[in-house]
């Protein structure tokens, strides 16, 4: 019972991912546990001017140009954002693959002039690009993973887009921890998850079996690629529903409370602790999709787990979607940078160090 479906929170939906994979859970989107206690208003219901204050946290913005401050009181903002992801450096601490998400709070008509604002320093510098996954939502991806322990400004110098200089340029800063890669393998039944470059802890798992197909996809089978984790759950809600049991009086029906549940796809899978069937982890699969492990190996791994940490998942022959949730290390870079709207070989702009910026920190 270990793949689950979300619908009402897919990142991008495709016909690629239509089909449900594994189990259903209750709930919202995945989150920190931090990021839950965050505002719960949708975009749509704010005005643009609360959604740039949460955008970034706080009401403070970048100091506009003086040649601009006219323009900033005599017209209203074209173009705003909706959403940072992830949150600041005083929230949580990302994982060294984690991709920086900014939605637009309308369509972006020039993509290119709002790409050229988006602004990206790193202490430690990657090479990264921006694509374009949807007419609002663009993000930023390295071309290899960051360097952990440090900290990585984004700005979005909005003001500085023809038509727009009333808009309000807005930052976050980002604290990147500890490298945390997991790499799971289904033939093996054992994940290994490796911080900073050292084998920290192997542990006994059981991934998909296979067995159920739709639409000519084994939807019980793990998918195999680059997953990135995206939120985590103390206690889990997984039910049937993705089949289309809802009837407990049904052989097929449950309703699960699944322990320590890293969640890392859009389509519902999930490293949890296994629901009973210890004598599986290690030897065979056995789940619906997720991997299950031991109850101490998934209380270990929830507790280091943090959103934008590596898992790949090795040795299925069904392939991550990478529209499917933040799976964006699926792509090469080449296949990446077809995707940003600035002309072909054109560097990724990145911020200069402004210690006097008044960066705003969700």
């Amino acid at each position: 019972m270990n793949i689950l479906r979300r619908a009402a929170h897919v990142t991008l939906t495709v016909a690629a991912i239509a089909v449900a994979t594994a189990c259903s859970a209750e709930g919202t989107a995945p989150q920190t546990e931090a990021a839950q206690t965050a505002a719960t208003q949708t975009a749509a219901t704010r005005t643009p001017a609360a959604q740039a204050t949460e955008a970034t946290g706080t009401a403070a913005g970048l100091a506009p140009h003086a040649a601009s401050r006219t323009a900033r009181r005599a017209g209203k903002p074209k173009l705003g954002i909706a959403d940072i992801t992830p949150m600041g450096e005083k929230v949580e601490r990302v994982g060294v693959g984690f991709p920086i998400i900014v939605t637009f709070d309308r369509a972006v008509r020039d993509r290119a002039a709002a790409e050229s604002v988006l602004l990206v320093q790193a202490e430690k510098p990657v090479e990264g690009a921006w694509r374009w996954v949807s007419d609002r939502k663009v993000v930023y991806r390295t071309k290899t993973y960051w360097k952990p322990h440090q900290k990585v400004l984004f700005k979005a110098l909005l003001s500085r887009i023809p038509g727009n200089e009333a808009a309000k340029d807005v930052s976050r800063r980002f604290a990147v921890g500890t490298a945390n890669i997991a790499v799971v393998d289904t033939k093996k039944h054992v994940m290994k998850v490796r911080r900073d470059g050292k084998l920290a802890k192997t542990i006994p798992i059981s991934a998909g079996r296979g067995g159920l197909v739709k639409n000519g996809v084994d939807v019980y089978l793990t998918t195999s690629g680059v997953h990135l984790a995206m939120g985590k759950k103390r206690v889990e809600t997984m039910t049937s529903s993705w089949l289309g049991v809802t009837d407990p009086k049904d052989p097929l029906y449950y309703k699960l409370e699944i322990p320590w549940a890293v969640r890392i796809s859009d389509s519902g899978e999930y490293v949890h602790q296994s629901a009973g069937d210890y004598q599986f982890l290690g030897k065979s699969n056995q789940s619906h999709g997720c991997v299950r492990a031991t109850p101490a190996g998934a209380k270990w791994f929830y507790g280091i787990s943090q959103r934008g940490d590596v898992v790949q998942v090795t040795g299925t022959k069904r392939k991550l979607d990478w529209r499917n949730g933040w799976s964006y290390w699926q792509l090469n870079w080449t296949q990446w940078k077809r995707g940003s709207a600035l002309p072909a070989g054109s560097p990724a702009p990145s911020a200069s160090p402004s210690p006097t910026s008044g960066g705003l920190e969700g």
